[in-house]
């Protein structure tokens, strides 16, 4: 009901807002011998009202004069009674994210539904069965019960990469922060294939580089004098092998049951660099093996095996940073982006081990070229770069792994440790003893596979010592040799043991990969707006005209 304006306040030329009034009984009450104090709380609420119905966008309800306060109460009543049970979680169910989530995402949680994350070609069959899409657009919105389409849109879409830094923590990104939403249910375990990371390839990175180190220490005149047994070298890497196959053999098997998992974890920002893991651990395993199984001389197609694969995929990222968009470097850097770098000057070794020292050459400079421009970038943080988050304290190793490959690169090129291969080792020691000496920057976290980010860096600088102590012969520089590649090899020891005990004993090394799962919506979930303006501006100007009212009364009376 709407008030008509005096022909007073008309004169003055004061203008009205009309104000749509949820409840008659307000100005049935207003009376004049009432504290002014109460009229300002009255006027406070009605606001209150005003705006939120103006920011949920519906029709005010307009009550009739002649319906009595006792009825008017039970409309009310009721219908805040429906718009409760319609809020109500179905106890039978689960929210994907936590409490009352899945209803303020529009869907539904369903105990142990894994399926969204299969692979599309096995679940053939079970779609046959599910109604069509034109059939879900048909449907109204509450016969939806189960949440499909936005399943549907939320698995299939492909993830922004700033949404894996809004909605992760962690060592590797893979913990969901409190007010995020994920698509699976947290209280109970997954299957094991849907818990298993791409991030394990780190593990056979830091055997097989143990079984290059192995082989320098038994065969490098500069450490001749510690009669090292070429056995432990062989025994690194059939171990190394073994390590190798068993995760590729459970990656695959997750690539063929859980596609959509795997594609989630291909647009993570960090374990993308680790789908360059595989053929790094092969190139590894190339260069490392032992001089009684492998020739002086490798065969190339060994170099090209590995190699297509991770310059195909080096071609797609490269891409990526150098085009722009969403993906542009300095959006996506982090120091596990040294994994897509180190590679070429892997490479590149293994291009001079089988006599195309051409086509090591253009490894090395594309390899360097980028190592550089990932190198200022995370060394600025530019303001466009999304903060990384304080446990992401392991892979900051990887600064040492590209200067030091870029260093044993070149001189396995020219068979020389000369002035540049000097350049890039000193880099690498430099950057390694100013991570050792922040012995806090790498505590406060627990046990999980990003720990074997230390293995491949401090065993790459190990070897660059080794070839370095050849070719300046001192007690300074073998002394040095030796304590990085004892401190390398303590390292990977201990993570050893503690992966088999966290893996077999404990049962905690693969826990919920939350990361996965996190729920994509099409604006992101925040917290509530405050009022628009207008509604502050129609508040300060009663309590103004209150006060006002309140001080013409006091000097009346006085």
């Amino acid at each position: 009901m709407n008030r008509k304006p005096t022909s007073g306040a008309g004169s003055l030329g004061t203008h009205f807002v009309d104000i749509p009034e949820d409840l008659p009984e307000e100005e049935e009450d207003e009376e004049e011998e009432k504290k002014t104090t109460r009229k300002a709380d009255k006027a406070d609420k009605r606001l209150n009202r005003l705006t939120k119905v103006r920011e949920t966008r519906r029709p005010p309800r307009s009550l009739n004069r002649q319906v009595s306060l006792e009825t008017g109460f039970s409309v009310l009543n009721r219908e805040s009674k429906e718009k409760d049970e319609r809020s109500v979680l179905p106890r039978s169910g689960r929210s994907f994210g936590g409490f009352d989530s899945a209803n303020r995402l529009g869907l539904e949680g369903r105990k142990g539904d894994f399926s969204m994350f299969k692979t599309k070609a096995s679940l053939s069959k079970q779609n046959s069965l599910l109604p069509s899409r034109k059939d879900q657009k048909e449907m109204e919105p509450h016969e939806r019960t189960d949440g499909s389409s936005g399943l549907d849109e939320s698995v299939n879409r492909s993830v922004p990469v700033g949404r894996y830094f809004a909605a992760l923590r962690g060592p590797e990104l893979d913990q969901v922060k409190d007010y995020e939403d994920i698509l699976l249910p947290k209280n109970e375990k997954w299957p094991f294939l849907l818990r298993f990371p791409i991030g394990c390839f780190g593990i056979c990175l830091g055997l097989s580089s143990q079984a290059v180190l192995w082989r320098a220490l038994a065969t490098s005149p500069a450490t001749r004098f510690l009669h090292i047994t070429p056995y432990i070298n062989l025994g690194l890497w059939l171990l190394s092998v073994a390590v190798l196959i068993s995760v590729s053999i459970t990656y695959i098997l997750k690539c063929i049951f859980y596609f959509e998992a795997v594609k989630r974890e291909y647009f993570h920002p960090v374990r993308v660099n680790f789908f360059f893991a595989p053929w790094v651990v092969c190139m590894f395993l190339a260069i490392g093996a032992p001089p009684m199984l492998a020739p002086k001389i490798l065969n190339p197609a060994i170099w090209c095996t590995f190699m297509a694969p991770y310059f195909f995929l080096e071609l797609k990222i490269y891409g990526q940073w150098l085009s722009g968009g969403k993906r542009r470097l300095c959006k996506v850097a982090n120091p596990s982006s040294h994994l897509s770098v180190v590679g070429n000057f892997v490479g590149a070794i293994l291009a001079s081990k089988v006599g195309w020292n051409e086509a090591a050459k253009f490894l090395w400079a594309v390899g360097f070229a980028h190592y550089l421009v990932v190198f200022v970038t995370l060394y600025q943080r530019l303001p466009t770069s999304e903060a990384l988050p304080k446990e992401l304290h392991p892979v900051y190793s990887m600064f040492i792994a590209a200067p030091s490959a870029a260093s044993l690169a070149w001189q396995t090129i020219y068979d020389e440790f000369d002035g540049l291969s000097r350049t890039c080792y000193f880099i690498a020691l430099f950057l390694y003893i100013s991570l050792v000496v922040r012995i806090n920057f790498f505590t406060g976290f627990g046990f999980s596979v990003a720990w074997w980010s230390y293995t491949f860096p401090m065993t790459t600088a190990s070897v660059a010592t080794i070839k370095y102590a050849e070719q300046v012969p001192s007690v300074i520089s073998k002394g040095l040799a030796l304590t990085l590649s004892f401190m390398s090899s303590a390292m990977v020891s201990v993570l050893f043991i503690s992966t088999l005990l966290h893996a077999f004993v404990w049962r905690t090394l693969f826990p919920n990969d939350l990361a996965i799962a996190i729920a994509i919506t099409k604006r992101r979930l925040v917290k509530e707006k405050k009022p628009f303006k207008r509604g502050y501006d129609i508040k300060r100007w009663t309590k103004q005209a209150l006060t006002k009212h309140n001080s013409a009364d006091k000097d009346s009376q006085v």
